[in-house]
């Protein structure tokens, strides 16, 4: 008995093997080829209108001379104006737009642990670190019309003046800055007398006549401030000089310190 074998060669009599089976690897290595499947890719391959022309969609628009002199058509990107400049962040009271970096943290606990806003926070640390060795001393008039506060030593030097205005209304007083000293209340109730230079300016409030403070001649950039009016609890001890004001040229020449008292 016959045994056939069969191969992968075998294939049965009376059919033609296909011609075109290597067909597609040769067409696709004819260049002849390739212009038949891209009618577009040279300017002249292609019989017809559409083979030698792009399409609507990849041909450009064209623009006359003077349009393209002032900039009409598509607008190219490299054209476009660049973006403005970011605007500087301005400065702010809120915690939030700060940045505190690793000390937010640290910031918003001591608000709440001294219970106070961010604005009081900031006074409190500028207070402690602006004036060491100082106190913040409050007082004010009689009726309570006017009202301040100044940042002075625990341990007052006060003048005790003899002109001829101290003298009468026992004018005893603290030299400080201008910039330790703020007027809590009250500005609408002060009114000034002056005499002689007028530099001296003697203000009181006009309700109860009580001059709680006032700007001295010897230091017309601060004030001189009255202990008597200061409220309880904040004078640790106190100094008092003797200046004559009588003879007031020559005690500012003889005086070494107080001319400076109302400088930083």
């Amino acid at each position: 008995m016959r045994q056939t074998r069969k191969t992968a060669s075998s294939e049965p009599r009376g059919q033609e093997r296909p011609r075109a089976s290597r067909a597609p690897a040769a067409a696709a290595s004819s260049p002849s080829a390739s212009r038949a499947r891209h009618p577009t890719a040279q300017a002249g391959g292609g019989s017809g209108a559409a083979a030698r022309q792009p399409s609507a969609k990849q041909r450009p628009r064209q623009l006359s001379p003077r349009a393209q002199e002032v900039g009409l058509g598509e607008p190219s990107p490299k054209l476009l104006p660049p973006p403005p400049p970011p605007t500087p962040a301005t400065p702010t009271s809120s915690v939030a737009t700060l940045d505190l970096g690793d000390q937010r943290e640290r910031w918003e606990t001591f608000q709440k642990r001294q219970r106070l806003t961010f604005e009081g926070a900031a006074k409190l640390l500028l207070d402690t670190f602006e004036y060491q060795g100082l106190v913040k001393h409050t007082g004010g008039c009689h009726c309570g019309a006017v009202r301040f506060e100044v940042w002075a030593s625990a341990d007052l030097h006060i003048f005790d003046c003899n002109c001829s205005i101290c003298k009468k209304k026992q004018n005893k007083h603290f030299i400080v800055p201008a910039s330790r000293f703020k007027l809590l209340k009250g500005a609408e109730s002060i009114t000034t007398y002056t005499f002689n230079t007028h530099k001296a300016q003697h203000t009181f409030c006009k309700r109860c006549g009580v001059q709680s403070f006032y700007t001295p001649r010897s230091n017309p950039g601060g004030f001189g401030i009255a202990p008597h009016c200061l409220d309880e609890g904040t004078v640790r001890s106190v100094v008092i000089e003797e200046f004559n004001g009588s003879d007031w040229e020559k005690a500012m020449k003889e005086h070494k310190t107080i001319k400076n008292m109302s400088k930083e």
